[in-house]
């Protein structure tokens, strides 16, 4: 019984993300996605009291999904600069393939300033590229002469644009090769001279492959990305921690 109560809620979280993604926060109904779970709409109550209730689950997985992937790199031996680069290649491809990565971001923007407050994704998003490339500054791979602040605020708004391209339909195949061109022009620019080549800036064979995640992580599974950003309280994105409701969610994905 729990394990079929499991599935029906995982059938909900996937039906409302396609549908949020597709048709937005305001535009679902709750009818719609419990046609498309193939559930009753009294199965659909049973797990979530509102749609908020099920637009935070949404979130809740787009986080997991993020967090996990981070951390399969960084296990999997990449370091911090190598997995930012490669997490922006696994952010233009599931942009295209789980829609609950897509539906995080456009649940934050139509929600904004909502009561309760939604989980902010694009601050969540932010706050992973921050987290690596600051980390890649403490182990030497920046370079020093450059000010950090200009480096954080180019990799961020050039990691930003990724949905934002990705938002306009294009095809997964061109968006790649953007990200791919994006990071030729980037590393110069945050790296010592000479450097650029000691790391590849076309998509990889995905190291996050099989990683499971569940649909909704349990809050506060780990505390890892809150203490990174809270260590250096001066440099420019330390407040992109705070992520609204349910922040903790799967937030701990770097040791």
């Amino acid at each position: 019984m729990q394990e079929r109560s499991e599935r029906t809620r995982r059938r909900l979280v996937g039906a409302g993300a396609e549908l949020f993604h597709r048709n937005g926060y305001a535009n679902a109904t709750l009818g719609e996605i419990a046609g498309a779970a193939g559930v009753t709409k009294g199965a659909l109550y049973f797990h979530f009291a509102s749609k908020d209730e099920l637009a935070e689950a949404v979130q809740q997985r787009g986080c997991a999904l993020l967090h996990a992937s981070v951390r399969s790199l960084r296990e999997g031996g990449a370091s911090p600069l190598q997995a930012l680069i490669d997490t922006t290649h696994w952010m233009a491809r599931m942009l295209h393939e789980d829609p609950a990565i897509p539906a995080s971001f456009r649940i934050t923007k139509e929600c904004a300033g909502h009561q309760p407050p939604v989980i902010d994704f694009q601050r969540t998003w932010l706050t992973v590229v921050c987290t690596l490339l600051r980390q890649a500054r403490d182990t030497g791979e920046l370079c020093a002469e450059r000010r950090w602040e200009n480096a954080e605020s180019l990799v961020a708004a050039a990691a930003c644009g990724i949905e934002g391209m990705s938002g306009t339909g294009m095809p997964y195949g061109e968006l790649q090769r953007k990200v791919t061109d994006l990071w030729a022009l980037l590393l110069p620019s945050v790296v010592a001279a000479g450097h650029e080549g000691e790391y590849r800036t076309r998509a990889a064979a995905p190291l996050w492959a099989g990683v499971g995640v569940e649909a909704e992580p349990e809050s506060g599974s780990g505390s890892g990305l809150e203490s990174a950003l809270e260590s250096e309280p001066g440099d420019g994105f330390d407040g992109v921690g705070a992520v609204g409701a349910g922040a903790g969610a799967g937030s701990g994905f770097i040791s």
